[in-house]
């Protein structure tokens, strides 16, 4: 039963509605907040514009002569005149057999470069890391990133002094009796390669594993030796989580570019021998000695349309991969 009479509710004052803010006119709000912003931002995007430019000319531009892949290139002709061919280039780039030679040894070898290589990047970070002295620490530091700097030709001349059949370090000592005709047999040449890559890359990697090492908190440390962890069970369970992002990353980085090869190690390094082209023979040199042959444009273009296309999907894949594993270290 209601408590309240039918005299004191005509005795109340009549309920106004509560006025809102007034409605918003999108258009001009929306309009005049992107101007501001343009406005704000306008500094930042001239400081960027020659670096998109650049982009943009060197990285996009160039993919226009992609069409290549798929013409008989005629020098006379040019690039749009010359004849359509269809796959042709492709199918004689697989059915020759050399196909079969340089994607096995491209991929291989960037399998072995970034599995050796941050194995052993991680290894020296965690070795530099606990070195008390900061000299010292500066001096290890420098000595390993000294080989990255070195230009090629210069790695290629070192490695000729160890490796020559007559002079050679390595045959005037350990192999005086039996000389080994090195730049003559390929079976040597997969460790050698990977040898000389990680001498050249491992400081680089080095130092990013270095300073993700000085971000980790030392309380972890701390409290890892309060349970009783030995220096294995610190580095598995404080050190190795906490480089992930680290070692992902650099993963990632490097199946994006695992059908890419490094040239000058594939090609400066041996010398360009031709008796070993079945160890060192890779993609991109594939791609230079087609280029400098009659007729080798079609094909080199066709091997580098399927360089970059398989590179593409691997670095969508692995992504992937990552994003369901962690979603927090994918790159997109």
């Amino acid at each position: 039963m209601s408590l309240i009479s039918p005299q004191q509710t005509a005795s109340r004052p009549p309920q106004t509605a509560v006025a809102g803010p007034p409605p918003r006119r999108k258009s001009t709000v929306w309009g005049t907040s992107r101007r501001r912003r343009l406005r704000v931002f306008a500094p930042v995007f001239l400081l960027m514009a020659p670096a998109m430019v650049y982009l943009a000319v060197n990285n996009y531009v160039p993919m226009a002569g992609i069409v290549v892949a798929f013409k008989k290139f005629n020098v006379q002709e040019g690039i749009w005149g010359s004849p359509w061919v269809g796959l042709d280039n492709f199918v004689f780039l697989f059915g020759s057999g050399d196909a079969s030679i340089i994607l096995r040894n491209t991929l291989l070898y960037n399998l072995a470069f970034i599995v050796v290589t941050n194995v052993v990047a991680i290894a020296l970070a965690v070795m530099i890391h606990d070195v008390v002295s900061e000299k010292l620490k500066k001096l290890y530091q420098g000595s390993v990133l000294l080989p990255f700097m070195l230009s090629i030709v210069v790695v290629s001349y070192i490695v000729f002094a160890f490796l020559s059949q007559e002079n050679g370090l390595l045959n005037n000592t350990f192999f005086a009796d039996d000389p080994v005709e090195w730049y003559g047999e390929g079976e040597h040449w997969p460790s050698i390669l990977i040898l000389v890559n990680l001498w050249r890359t491992v400081g680089f990697s080095t130092l990013l594993f270095l300073a993700a090492l000085t971000a980790i908190d030392g309380a972890l440390y701390e409290s890892a030796q309060l349970d009783g962890a030995n220096r294995w069970d610190q580095f598995r369970h404080v050190t190795l989580p906490n480089l992930m992002p680290t070692i992902i990353t650099l993963v990632l980085l490097g199946v994006g570019r695992i059908f890419y090869s490094d040239f000058g190690l594939f090609y400066q390094v041996p010398m360009d021998s031709g008796a070993i082209y079945d160890a060192t023979q890779t993609i991109d040199t594939y791609v230079y000695r087609a280029l400098t042959s009659v007729g080798g444009i079609g094909r080199s273009a066709a091997a580098g349309f399927f360089q970059s296309m398989v590179g593409f999907v691997l670095v969508l894949g692995v992504n992937w991969a990552v994003r369901r594993y962690n979603a927090k270290s994918a790159i997109f």
